[in-house]
Parts: structure tokens; sequence; C-alpha cells
């Protein structure tokens, strides 16, 4: 009975001890829900990486693929919400996806928590630079005297970015052909191999592509130029008055996780995104920080998530 007292008392230190060890008491993993080497993808190991190296934290990327960036944010939204399982969310999954999807296991505004906006960005249609098309109005005017021929990539079906271009697709009275790829990456890929004639990208996915030469930006789509590209004209300015496309990103935890701990993480990224170097290495990707408490960022999820809803719908784009 005394050994029994003993181990009972001793179990229940370990227990209260390690309930009283700071956070994090282990790695993180940090969901990346597309491929590697896109713009999610880029941004979500810049966090991870300096993360880990400036707060001695140890944040692990894990990508988890598929269907535009919703397999990566259901797991999340499935996931304990012990504060160990974070995700990198954009607009493409978290408020154009409910829209598009018939079936979606996840609702973002009550199954996850927004932490810590990370990063926006305009979208911005490439070409390679040995494209025919020098302009947004040669695209145009090709797609218009041979409707469909024109093929542009994009992410994902149902992506914010495959979206832009087909709202643009709808200002300019044109028809294009989409082709859906399995993330950025391989998109681009096949736009420098001429494959297909454009891409409609984010600009931390193109960025490298851009500097080097290899493809020619034709216009961003937000509603003023970018400064990462400050000669790329926009589409409203070629014409398309009110065109305004633009995506965002920021972290995520499951519903339920403590509040303590979505602001340790919370202060921590923003720590992190306040830094000199932190800013210049994501604006070095096209992309932009703005400081934002998670009360500020919960809000705009939930303004994009309605604004979005009549996007779609007047789309008619359903995804099953």
């Amino acid at each position: 009975m005394f050994r029994k007292l003993l181990s009972f008392l001793f179990l229940a230190c370990v227990l209260t001890a390690a309930q009283a060890q700071p956070y994090p008491a282990k790695p993180i993993r940090l969901i990346v829900p597309f491929p590697p080497g896109g713009g999610t993808d880029i941004l979500s190991r810049l966090v991870a990486n300096k993360l880990t190296e400036v707060s001695k934290w140890t944040v692990v990327a894990d990508n988890r693929v598929g269907a535009g960036g919703t397999i990566g944010i259901a797991e999340a939204a499935r996931a304990a919400p012990s504060g160990y399982d974070m995700v990198m969310g954009q607009k493409d999954n978290m408020v154009v996806a409910p829209w598009l999807y018939k079936k979606l296991s996840y609702d973002p505004t009550k199954d996850l928590v927004a932490v810590a906006h990370v990063a926006y960005t305009p979208v911005v249609i490439v070409t390679s630079t040995n494209s025919r098309f020098k302009t947004l109005a040669d695209v145009v005017a090709a797609a218009k005297a041979a409707p469909d021929a024109v093929t542009y990539g994009s992410p994902g079906n149902g992506t914010t970015i495959h979206l832009a271009g087909e709202i643009f697709k709808t200002a300019a009275n044109i028809k294009m052909r989409h082709v859906p790829y399995k993330g950025s990456n391989p998109a681009l890929m096949d736009v420098l191999a001429g494959n297909v004639d454009l891409m409609v990208s984010s600009l931390p996915s193109a960025m490298a592509q851009i500097k080097s030469g290899k493809l020619r930006p034709l216009a961003v789509t937000s509603a003023s130029r970018s400064t990462s590209l400050p000669d790329v004209p926009t589409v409203a300015e070629l014409g398309y008055k009110g065109f305004d496309v633009s995506t965002w990103y920021g972290l995520f935890m499951p519903a339920g996780t403590p509040r303590e701990i979505v602001a340790t993480v919370h202060d921590e990224v923003n720590k992190l995104l306040a830094s000199p170097d932190m800013q210049a290495a994501i604006h070095a990707q096209g992309a932009e920080t703005q400081n934002m408490s998670s009360e500020q960022f919960s809000s705009l999820l939930k303004t994009d998530y309605q604004k979005w809803r009549g996007i779609v719908q007047a789309s008619g784009a359903t995804i099953e």
C-alpha cells in the first residue's frame, strides 16, 4: 500500500512538472498545404527556420498537399488543440475553397483560430521571356482571335490564383483554357518550357524566375503596384478599372487551442516579422508583412470569407 502511494505521488509529481514546463516543451509542426517550391512553402520555411533560430523553438515544416490546399487545412482542423500543430493558411483554402468545394470537412471560421498574419501579396500574370506575348494586350488580342487557344496555368482548381484568372477572363470578355497543377512549381516549369502560355501566380512563387530574367511579368492584379515590381502595371491600369485580387498568408491553430499559447505564438511571430532581416527576406519574395493582432486577423478572415462567397457564386465555379 505504501509503495502504491509512493508510486502515485511520484507520478503526480512528474505530471505536475510536465505541465509546469514552459511552452513549447517539444517540436511544433507547421503544416504546409502546398508542395515544396511554391509561395506558401517558401514563406512557411522562412517562418519555421527563423523561429527555430531566433526563439530557440523547434518548428518543423510538414508538406501535406492536395485539393487546392484543403487537405493540409483539414488535417490542422482535426489536430489536437495542444499548440503543437499549426498551419500556414491563405485565401485559397481559408476563404475561397469553402464556397467552391461542395464537400469540405472544415469551417475555417469555426474549426481554426487565427494566430498571426504573416504576409500579403498581389497575384502576377507571367509568361516566359521567350513567349510571343510582350504585354497583357497581346494576350487579350490573341484570346479574342482564337477563343480557348491561349492557356494559363495555376497552382490548382479553387485557389485564389485560379479565380483571379477567371475574373480577368470575364473582365476582358475573352476565353482562355485553364490548366490546373498540383502547386505553383510544376506550373511554372511548364510556363518556362512553353507547354502553357501563361501563369497566374503569387509573387513569392514567381519572383526568383522573374529576377533571373526567365519570366516576363505582364501585370499584377492588386489595386496598386507592387513595391517589389514597381515597373509592372496593374490590371486596373491597363483598362480594367476596379480589378483587385491579392492574397494573404497566416498561421492558424485548431479551435480550442489555449489562448495563452495562441498569444505566445502570435507575439513571437510578430516580433520575428518586425525584424529588418525577416522583412527583407519576405520582401525579396514579392510579399510584404503587415502587423496585426490575432483579433484583427480573425476579423480579416471573416470579412474575406463573406466577400468571396459573392465572388465565387458570381463566377459560377464549383468543385466536387
